[in-house]
């Protein structure tokens, strides 16, 4: 059903309100006001001189509808344009005019429906009603809206009940005009014991879920895309459309995930502390949300691969295709009955065109039997016209055994149609039940190939686990080998260092050694020189004896190595046996390598050796 015709059906009711005469016809005037209120609601550019031009000729009477169509089409519905206005506000403007002439609630205040409730009522039977005019719903549309809100209070319909109803209405069997299906609804009948707040919740249900195509709505866990943390949202799913408010009223929406046939959905194994997971994908981003329970998820996943299976087929409403699907039920279930009824119709035809052939045959045996008791009696009397009536009744006769022969040809004809038809009507009656035998197999296949793609679902979601634990391993053996790596760099450095230090150490012993070798050449040059230095201060010490002995007058010169100055010898020989004792103790108690090196410290760095302080004395003395 598109558009046009679900406006039409609404403007028929507003039409058939301003008829106060019920004779068809509604005043210009009113039709302004209609037209008016409709271009306003349907935000389409107001035309006012159009209804005049198009009705120039009619100012003198009223307009019929079949006259208002032609303006309707033309100035209103052709230029509507879907998603332009809201619907709802289209129907309520509809419903305030026929509702103030045919809706007529209990007075006392016992209604099962409020006024609201029952503008939802009004549209759930425009949607559901035959598209023939006056709208009717028929019994099975009947017994289906009641089923879906006795479903949503979870109250089961008794539809043995309603089917006494439906047969006691005057228009019960064809189907029940909107005022009546409000009365029935108004009388508790079938709603009986409901509080009238569970029934507006049931009513609000079922309107959401056909007339505004929300497939399933309900509270979800969502993951956030930036901040990654998890909110509580109301989902309401269409087909086209996943919407998220705050809260159930739909006040603040959060965002919306647009459906088309690319997306899919998937389970996802619990994590990060929730359960029941799964995800949307679409072609720019994969949604993860949580149910509350695992019956939860699969409502939603099935819903939303409903909602993906109606965008891949091109169809915009799910109720709008069942509706189809059920009138199509309907009509071949007509067109079965209608064809059985045809033939039990043409096999009664049958049956007494044969009866009244054979009441024919037995009239013709009854007027030859009354002709055979005629001949005998005047078979003297009248010899001649006897025997010219024997001709004329052989004559009659052989046609009638012609008739009788034709007739048995024609019944005979008539015997093997009739099994032809009854053999046909077997063969129709073998083809439904394979055809139902088809459909369940197909059905079955259908729910094997969805337990194989969970399935899938779930191996893949393994997989994908197995594959991060595979990468979380990776990721500590590389960050391991970079320790190690590390590690072995600083002890690499730490060898360095020392292989540095040692070096080092080498290079202080090499000097250590060169030190010692020099400090011993120093050590063996000042023994030279001091074995050089005793050896001068004996020769010294003898030439001081020798010139420190008194001359006196008369004395002889004595040689110089024979003698010396007598009154100075003792002193001499002490200094000179001090020198020796000094010597002998410093060559066997000392180190001479490192007396000498002591003695170049304390001395400056002078490697030669010191002279005693009276060798000064003993050199500058000779030359007085």
């Amino acid at each position: 059903m598109d558009l046009r015709a679900e406006l039409l059906k609404s403007i028929w009711y507003a039409f058939t309100a301003l008829d106060v005469e019920k004779s068809g016809k509604v005043s210009k005037s009113q039709l302004k006001v209609l037209s008016h209120n409709l271009y306003t609601v349907l935000r389409i550019p107001h035309d006012p001189v159009a209804l005049e031009e198009h009705f120039r000729d009619d100012d003198d009477g009223p307009v019929s509808s079949q006259g208002y169509m032609p303006y309707l089409n033309k100035y209103i519905l052709d230029k509507v344009e879907e998603g332009a206005f809201v619907k709802e506000n289209f129907d309520e403007l509809c419903w305030t005019l026929t509702a103030k002439k045919n809706y007529k609630p209990d007075r006392n205040g016992n209604s099962v429906v409020s006024h609201q409730d029952a503008f939802k009522l009004w549209c759930l039977f425009n949607f559901l009603s035959e598209d023939k005019y006056p709208l009717v719903m028929v019994p099975d549309e009947v017994e289906y809206l009641l089923k879906k809100i006795c479903a949503a209070m979870n109250v089961e319909l008794n539809s043995c009940e309603l089917d006494d109803y439906l047969s006691q209405e005057p228009q019960g069997q064809g189907g029940l005009t909107v005022w009546q299906f409000l009365d029935m609804v108004n009388s508790g009948r079938f709603l009986r014991g409901i509080e009238q707040e569970a029934v507006s919740m049931a009513v609000e249900e079922v309107y959401q879920e056909v007339i505004e195509d929300v497939l399933k709505q309900g509270y979800l866990w969502k993951k956030g895309q930036l901040r990654r943390n998890w909110s509580e949202r109301w989902f309401t799913l269409k087909p086209s459309v996943l919407s998220y408010y705050m809260s159930e009223e739909r006040k603040e929406k959060k965002g919306s995930i647009a459906l088309d046939k690319h997306c899919c959905v998937e389970v996802l194994p619990d994590r990060d502390g929730k359960r029941c997971m799964f995800c949307v994908k679409t072609s720019s981003r994969t949604y993860e949300m949580s149910a509350s329970d695992t019956r939860q998820r699969q409502e939603w996943t099935l819903a939303i691969q409903t909602a993906i299976r109606l965008q891949a087929e091109g169809k915009k409403s799910l109720h709008k295709d069942l509706k189809q699907k059920r009138r199509e039920q309907r009509e071949q279930r007509e067109q079965r009955k209608a064809a059985k009824e045809e033939e039990t119709q043409r096999l009664k035809q049958l049956q007494e065109e044969k009866e009244r052939k054979l009441q024919e045959l037995e009239l013709l045996k009854e007027a030859q039997r009354q002709a055979e008791l005629l001949l005998q009696e005047e078979e003297q009397r009248r010899r001649q016209q006897h025997e010219q009536m024997q001709r004329m009744l052989e004559i009659q006769l052989r046609e009638a055994e012609q008739a009788r022969a034709s007739m048995q040809a024609e019944m005979v004809l008539k015997e093997a149609e009739a099994e032809r038809q009854r053999k046909r009507i077997v063969e129709l009656e073998e083809m439904q039940g394979r055809l139902q035998e088809a459909l369940q197999q197909e059905v079955k296949a259908r729910q094997d190939e969805e337990s194989v793609r969970y399935a899938q679902a779930r191996l893949l979601a393994e997989e994908e686990e197995k594959l991060k634990q595979l990468m979380k391993l990776k990721e500590e053996q590389e960050e391991y080998i970079i320790k190690t790596q590390m590690e072995k760099q600083v002890l690499k450095q730490e060898m360095e260092n020392k292989n540095k230090c040692l070096e080092e150490a080498q290079k202080q012993l090499e000097e250590v050694r060169v030190n010692r070798q020099r400090a011993d050449q120093d050590v063996m040059a000042a023994q030279r020189k001091l074995r050089q230095a005793s050896t001068n201060v004996k020769h010294w010490n003898v030439q001081m004896n020798r010139l420190m002995h008194p001359i006196e007058p008369g004395d002889k010169r004595t040689n110089v190595s024979g003698g010396g100055f007598v009154g100075y010898q003792p002193l001499l020989f002490r200094r000179d046996s001090s020198l020796k004792l000094k010597q002998k103790v410093e060559d066997k108690g000392s180190d001479p390598a490192r007396d000498e090196i002591k003695e170049n410290v304390s001395n400056g760095g002078n490697s030669s050796p010191s002279q005693p302080p009276h060798a000064d004395i003993m050199t500058t003395e000779p030359s007085n």
